[in-house]
C-alpha cells in the first residue's frame, strides 16, 4: 500500500535514480497520543507547544486550538513542528486525514497542506519548498504516517528541508568552516599501507576504486589530491583546498545542507561532492564509504544486528540526502 501511495505521490518525477532511492526509504511508523486540552484563548492556528510551563505534561504533546469561527480556516490556519522533530522523538498522534501540496501564497515555491492547514518549522516559518517534485516527496512522507502517531525519524526529507531553512542561512559560513576543518583527513585521501601483509588486499582495493575519484578530483578543480598512509592525516595543496571551499560557498541552502548531511554519513567531503556533481550514484557513493569494513565481513563475515543495521541506516542517509539534493534542483526535470 505504501508503494502505491509513493508512486501516486511523485507521478510527476521521472528520474529513475532518485525515485529508486526515494522507494527504498522506510516511511512506517508507530507512536503514541495526547489528548487535547481545553485550556487557553481560541486561536486560529494549529501549533504544536513544548509544554515548558507545565513538567507533568510530556514535553511532545501536541495542542490544538480550533480556529475562530470569523477566520478564514484556508488561509489563516497551519501546523508548526516542535523542535523535538527535529531530534526523531515522537511528536504527537496524527491528527489529519489528507495531505495535499499548493503553491505558496507569494507565487514563489510550494508548501505542503495537513488538511486545510499549512505546515510550518519549527520556528514558526513557512515550509516554502523551491520545487514542486520535492513539496510531494515531503507529502508523501506526512501522508505514511499511521493514525496512532508521527515520528520523525521516518520523514528524512522533511528533516532536510527544516535544516536548510532554518539552520543553513544562518550558520552559513561555520558550516562551511567545519567542512573544510575535516577535508584533510577526508576519507578518500587515507590509504592502506602497501607494503604490510595485513592491508595490502585494502590497498589494492583502494587503488581500484577510490584512484577514479582522486583523477575526477583533479580534472575537475586543476589540482592534485595528496594520499597518505598516517592515521593522523596529511595535508592537502592550498589550491584545491581553496576550490572546494569556493564551491561551497556558491551553494544554495538546499544545496549545502545535503552536502552537509552526506558529508557527515559518508565522513568525505570528496564523496559528497561527487554525489553533487553527478560523478557517484548512490550505491557507488555507498560501496567507497564501505570499502573497509566490506572487506573485513567479506573475511570474518557479518553481524547481524551490527553491520546489517549500520548498512540500512547508512543507505538511508546517503539516499534521502541524494534524492534531496535531486528534487530540490528547479532544473533536474525540465
Amino acid at each position: 500500500m505504501a508503494a502505491s501511495l509513493l508512486n501516486k505521490a511523485l507521478k510527476p518525477i521521472k528520474h529513475p535514480n532518485f525515485l529508486s532511492a526515494l522507494r527504498s526509504l522506510n516511511f512506517s511508523s508507530l507512536a503514541t497520543a495526547h489528548g487535547n486540552p481545553s485550556d487557553g484563548p481560541s486561536s486560529s492556528s494549529f501549533t504544536f507547544d513544548n509544554a515548558n510551563n507545565n513538567k507533568e505534561k510530556d514535553d511532545n504533546t501536541i495542542y490544538i486550538k480550533p480556529p475562530t469561527s470569523n477566520a478564514s480556516t484556508e488561509k489563516t490556519t497551519s501546523v508548526t513542528m516542535p523542535m523535538s522533530f527535529m531530534t526523531g522523538s515522537i511528536v504527537g498522534k496524527r491528527f489529519y486525514e489528507k495531505v495535499t501540496t499548493r503553491e505558496s501564497d507569494d507565487g514563489v515555491g510550494w508548501t505542503v497542506m495537513l488538511d486545510y492547514r499549512t505546515l510550518k518549522t519549527p520556528s514558526k516559518r513557512p515550509l516554502k519548498l523551491p520545487t514542486l517534485a520535492l513539496a510531494k516527496a515531503i507529502a508523501a512522507e506526512w501522508e505514511y504516517q499511521q493514525t496512532d502517531g508521527i515520528r520523525p525519524f521516518t520523514m528524512p526529507l522533511m528533516k532536510l528541508a527544516c535544516t536548510a531553512l532554518e539552520r543553513v542561512p544562518l550558520t552559513r559560513t561555520k558550516i562551511i568552516e567545519h567542512l573544510m576543518k575535516k577535508f584533510d583527513q577526508d576519507l578518500v585521501f587515507c590509504r592502506a599501507p602497501e607494503d604490510n601483509t595485513l592491508t595490502a588486499g585494502v590497498h589494492a582495493r583502494q587503488v581500484e576504486k577510490v584512484d577514479p575519484l582522486l583523477s575526477w578530483l583533479n580534472s575537475e578543480f586543476g589540482f592534485q589530491p595528496i594520499v597518505y598512509s598516517s592515521f593522523f592525516g596529511g595535508k592537502q595543496g592550498e589550491g584545491l583546498s581553496k576550490a572546494v571551499e569556493n564551491l561551497l560557498k556558491k551553494t544554495d541552502d538546499c544545496e549545502l545542507a545535503a552536502i552537509d548531511a552526506l558529508a557527515a554519513a559518508a565522513h568525505s567531503l570528496v564523496i559528497a561532492l561527487g554525489i553533487f556533481r553527478g560523478k557517484l550514484q548512490i550505491e557507488e557513493a555507498i560501496e567507497l564509504i564501505r570499502l573497509e569494513e566490506d572487506l573485513q565481513v567479506d573475511k570474518w563475515g557479518l553481524v547481524e544486528g551490527g553491520h546489517d543495521v549500520d548498512i540500512a541506516d547508512l543507505k538511508v542517509q546517503i539516499s534521502s540526502a541524494t534524492v534531496f539534493l535531486g528534487l530540490s534542483r528547479k532544473n533536474f526535470f525540465h
